[in-house]
């Protein structure tokens, strides 16, 4: 059921630098921020992708580090996915730590973004999440200011307090786009005194010589349709792995419901003796 929706903007010496809309319900949320960094992209994309160290860097997160970084190469098969990044992660509450694990995609030279989703291969604390991060050059400055948009949507097994859901989709959404504006600015500005500030610079598109297009041409397309394969082979493993995946978190919300119920229950049984105890005492 839909709680709330809202859209708003935040401003900063009289100029909007950030835009969000948001949706909530029961135990999900999701939306989206538009926010403008003085800093270049690829001093935004480094704060990002430093995963690793997001314990010192991002509210709420207690603990992330990477557990295994897929290669690729780039090609129309795999609609130019660089590089694959999972990373195990943390967020602490009080008296409450939730861990899930996420796969991330990166696509930063073809299509400027990062997406995610969990890792269905593992058991998290989350029922799902995924998003994306999309970064662009700033249209009034591109060599040293940035575009961000980031979204997200997450959905919270019904276990988990109210509090930890209201927070992972309304000041969560602020607070991930925010601490990426504070420390991509800090590093530029550090660069910027000690010498070593390189701003942003479009590269031309790389384009192979025309005479070696005639012989390259059947190899590409064998090695295009060789990726292909993987990728579907592949898709079908994680498949079957997130249907695992899906059946094991239905059987541990059925037994955690089972316990829960049989605790009301017994307790229930016991008052009740306790009751008719007294009563008989009384007479």
């Amino acid at each position: 059921m839909l709680r709330s929706s809202s859209t708003s903007t935040v401003r900063a010496r009289g100029a909007v630098c950030a835009r969000q809309t948001q949706v909530q319900t029961d135990d999900s949320g999701r939306g989206l921020v538009v926010q403008d960094v003085d800093a270049p992209t690829h001093v935004v994309w480094d704060r990002i992708l430093d995963f690793d160290h997001y314990a010192d860097m991002v509210p709420k997160t207690a603990d992330s580090k990477n557990y295994k970084v897929v290669p690729h190469k780039p090609s129309k098969a795999n609609n130019f996915l660089e590089k694959e990044i999972y990373t195990r992660m943390k967020v602490g509450f009080p008296m409450l730590k939730l861990e899930f694990f996420v796969r991330h995609f990166l696509y930063i030279q073809q299509h400027k973004c990062l997406t995610w989703t969990l890792d269905y291969t593992k058991e998290s604390d989350f029922d799902d999440s995924c998003g994306f991060w999309y970064i662009l050059p700033h249209p009034d400055d591109p060599e040293e200011r940035t575009r961000l948009y980031y979204s997200v949507a997450v959905s919270m097994f019904d276990w988990v307090p109210k509090f930890v859901v209201d927070f992972m989709s309304s000041k969560a959404l602020t607070d991930a786009t925010a601490w990426v504006k504070k420390y991509s600015e800090l590093e530029w500005d550090k660069a910027k005194k000690e010498g070593r500030a390189k701003a942003s610079t479009a590269e031309p598109p790389k384009r192979e010589p025309t005479f070696a297009l005639p012989f390259g041409k059947r190899k590409r397309e064998e090695e295009e349709r060789l990726a292909r394969e993987a990728a579907e082979m592949k898709a079908l493993e994680e498949e079957a792995e997130a249907e695992k995946h899906r059946m094991s978190t239905m059987v541990r919300a059925g037994w955690r419901r089972y316990v829960l119920v049989s605790i009301v229950l017994a307790l229930s049984v016991y008052n009740a003796m306790l009751f008719f105890s007294e009563h008989e005492k009384g007479q």
